[in-house]
């Protein structure tokens, strides 16, 4: 039987993660030489790789199903640590969001394990529709409060990162699991008018909005959001981070300056070049071919878990793996689009690359989770003795 289930593995992503491994803890090793207190960051890079391999064939072995059934229990342990997290978390670069597993020096971050929970959530109850469209009030809104309770949790520590991601992985699932042409056209229209609004009262009421996060203590939000929409008023502190940067990135031109001869970043010019910043050794040291090909097998890895999610008989399947999509393309534009003036700086990590254990076993649980839909999505029978969801009887639904 587990001969069987091995015989189906698509062994390209496993390849592909073995990869990542590689550039990571190279990276990791040329982004810690002007930090000596992060000397060693690259061996434990290793140890969160063997970690992470673990959980990731331990998740297939594991029927996805299992997960949809207990949900709620899923569901409950995650809301627990996210709110736990605001009163015995310690704060890193201005998150409260970490909790430190006493005597293996390992900082877990509840927020970033929530985003796998949040998805596991949504499809169960996705699933339970049935193929139905989705209803405004029947449907769209509990599902939004599934995403906007944690959303606000993470706000609360200030992690807006991770927060957003949330609200991307529920339009993701919404989308997949039938949502109505009619809500798209107005859940689209919604956000670009908030976005708008909000760019342009950040830009006119900007010296209030000043006083009030100094006085909640959010000043560092300034220095995340000003380079990005006040960049000629943002201080030199503030912008210091994103404009060398770009200077980096520049320097690296078509080809790089050569791995571990990257200037600006074996000087430290560049803060945080082994962990959110880590896109900026690529660019400098391998050019724009090397951010190309790191690109490029982040599309072979996406398009890998498209093709398991076509193949899949299971309308949960697909909901899932749309899910896991959503929050890996965040994290990579995210991430990629902060340096390059895109986006507002925030501390998400670039996937499978960034130095981190938290970010790192997340990815690789849900990448795992899609292998388990890949082996069991194809068995359109509950499982033994149970049954995962409540069936309606679809027909006499007025």
């Amino acid at each position: 039987m587990l001969q069987s289930k091995w015989k189906k593995i698509d062994w390209m992503i496993v390849v592909i993660l073995l990869i990542f491994m590689v550039i990571s803890v190279a990276l990791v090793h040329s982004g810690i030489s002007a930090w000596p207190k992060f000397e060693g960051s690259d061996k434990r890079m290793v140890f969160y790789y063997l970690v992470g391999f673990i959980c990731f064939f331990g998740m297939f072995l594991l029927d996805f199903r299992l997960l949809l059934k207990y949900h709620w229990f899923v569901l409950a342990v995650g809301l627990f640590l996210l709110v736990i997290v605001l009163f015995i978390g310690d704060t890193v670069n201005g998150a409260k969001g970490w909790i430190e597993i006493p005597g293996v020096g390992l900082n877990i971050q509840p927020a970033e394990f929530f985003k796998l929970v949040l998805i596991i959530s949504l499809t169960a109850l996705l699933g339970q529709r049935n193929k139905m469209e989705l209803a405004f009030w029947r449907d769209i809104v509990p599902l939004s409060l599934f995403a906007l309770i944690p959303f606000g949790i993470v706000m609360k520590q200030n992690d807006i990162g991770n927060a957003l991601s949330y609200l991307v992985i529920l339009l993701g699932v919404l989308w997949i699991g039938k949502l109505k042409y009619s809500h798209s056209i107005i859940i689209l229209l919604i956000l670009t008018v908030s976005l708008l609004v909000g760019i342009k009262s950040y830009i006119a009421f900007h010296d209030q909005i000043v006083t009030y996060l100094e006085s909640t203590d959010r000043q560092h939000w300034l220095n995340r959001i000003d380079p990005w929409l006040l960049p000629d008023e943002a201080s030199s502190d503030a912008s210091y981070h994103t404009r060398n940067a770009l200077v980096a990135i520049a320097s690296g031109g078509m080809f790089g300056e050569g791995y571990m001869k990257g200037s600006y970043v074996q000087f430290g010019f560049v803060p945080y070049t082994y962990s959110d910043s880590i896109i900026v050794v690529v660019a400098e040291e391998f050019g724009f071919i090397g951010v190309s090909v790191l690109v490029l097998l982040y599309f072979i890895l996406i398009y890998r878990l498209i093709i398991i999610a076509l193949e899949c008989k299971r309308r949960e399947g697909p909901i899932l793996i749309v899910g896991i999509i959503a929050m890996l393309l965040y994290q990579i534009f995210e991430n990629i689009g902060m340096f390059i003036g895109l986006m507002p700086l925030t501390g998400i990590t670039l996937p499978f690359i960034s130095f981190g254990g938290s970010s790192l076993l997340i990815n690789m649980l849900s990448i795992g989770l899609v292998i388990s839909i890949q082996l069991y999505g194809q068995d359109e029978d509950e499982l033994v003795a149970t049954h995962l969801y409540k069936k309606v009887d679809m027909e006499n639904v007025e």
